[in-house]
């Protein structure tokens, strides 16, 4: 871990991480109780999830041959400064008062899409900047540090929404995204695009068109996942636990609000107990991951999301639902790690992106459906119901992570 932390890029990355997951965190708490509080609707907070990943599902096909051609670290930066533009006009509109829901659904979509750009490029740039051999420890201080930001946005929303308001929260997210923007402006210098490890020869590509080019590099994805079975089980893995894990919100605000009559104060608690277990799981994580592998730490994990994800609503205190949100958190902090860790040890990065992308594309799919099905099934029937349809999806992505599969040798990192 301290070698890790020697090279200067990779502290850059994590800092920037740490500061930016704050804001993002509180963001999406605060208007998620927001939303709530207004519509007094599942359903509302349901659509709510759903309209955030239709921009992302429209670019995810195409944006991964982007994170494979482009310099990832200008990426990124252009990420942040384009999100904290949109979220600095809702801002304003929530300081005078004129903020309406419909603007709240408007900002979270086109975030949202950021965020879907943001992550694959962000563990694209993360496995380029590793040296060979330290995935585990990068990935753990990266999800740690994610972690560490979300935590503190988890219980600081709880305990200062009814204070600052949504319009303090944002100001908030606005000023982390301009932290996050200069410490990757610190990264490096220059201009950096991940070689491929075989080129076509320079005639052929000179006689491509543009389009061509995209469309054959797209291809290129699509063929390494159809060679490389055990990817596609693990990214299946992930895209279900990403569905499921989005869909959250949609049952966690009404958790403390009908269930436990808390208010925003239960919903800071809420998501401060995933905030600590998942923090806290950058202590265990790696060991275990090498006591047991990383498939079988994706599969437990899956197990303890889908019990804990299921006990919640029957909690009789809130005490009891902090802990097992908190034994979610865990489970999140070493699935993370572990998938992460598994991508990049058998993914090339120069086919990181478009990898990535495929299944954040049908993760995005399922939240769509996940997250207007839970809503309604909250709604009309019942809160646990509606916790019992995210926690088969887990059930599921144990599944895909249990079934037998022939590994692959892992595939070197190519060097900066």
């Amino acid at each position: 871990m301290p070698s890790i932390l020697q090279k200067r890029s990779l502290r850059f990355v994590f800092a920037a991480n740490v500061i930016s997951m704050l804001g993002s965190g509180m963001n999406a708490a605060a208007v998620a109780w927001t939303v709530l509080q207004r519509t007094h609707s599942e359903m509302a907070l349901g659509t709510f999830a759903a309209l955030q990943t239709i921009p992302a599902m429209l670019m995810l096909p195409f944006t991964g041959v982007i994170i494979d051609r482009e310099d990832r670290r200008r990426l990124v930066m252009w990420l942040d400064a384009l999100r904290a533009i949109i979220i600095l006009v809702v801002m304003v509109l929530a300081f005078l008062n004129r903020v309406q829901v419909w603007q709240l659904y408007l900002m979270n979509t086109l975030v949202a899409a950021g965020f879907w750009m943001f992550w694959p490029t962000i563990t694209a740039l993360i496995q380029e900047l590793t040296p060979e051999g330290a995935f585990v420890q990068s990935n753990t201080l990266l999800l740690a540090g994610v972690q560490g930001g979300w935590l503190l946005a988890g219980a600081v929303v709880g305990f200062v929404y009814e204070h600052i308001g949504l319009g303090g929260v944002l100001l908030i997210d606005v000023s982390t995204y301009v932290v996050s923007f200069l410490c990757y402006f610190a990264v490096r210098q220059g201009r950096h695009v991940v070689p491929r490890a075989v080129e076509l020869r320079h005639d052929i590509e000179a006689a491509e068109t543009a389009v061509a080019r995209f469309l054959r590099e797209m291809r290129e994805g699509l063929v390494f996942l159809r060679e490389h079975r055990s990817v596609v089980f693990l990214g299946t893995s992930w895209a279900l636990f990403l569905g499921a894990m989005m869909t959250g919100v949609v049952v966690t605000a009404p958790l403390s609000d009908r269930v436990f009559h808390a208010g925003a104060t239960g919903y800071g608690w809420l998501n401060g107990g995933w905030g600590v277990g998942a923090f806290l799981s950058a202590l265990y994580a790696p060991a275990l991951i090498a006591r047991v592998g990383a498939r079988w730490s994706i599969a437990l994990s899956m197990l303890l999301l889908t019990f804990t994800m299921a006990l919640s609503p029957f909690a009789p205190w809130l005490a009891l639902a902090v802990l097992f949100y908190g034994l979610m958190g865990s489970a999140r902090g070493i699935s993370g790690i572990a998938m992460n860790t598994s991508l990049m040890e058998q993914v090339p990065p120069h086919f990181m992106g478009r990898v990535q992308n495929t299944f954040y594309f049908f993760g995005t799919f399922l939240q769509v459906a996940l997250a207007l099905a839970v809503g309604a099934i909250a709604s009309r029937i019942s809160l646990a119901s509606g916790f019992a349809v995210i926690a088969a999806v887990y059930a599921v992505a144990f599944g895909s992570a249990c079934w037998p599969v022939k590994e692959r040798k892992p595939v070197a990192a190519v060097a900066d």
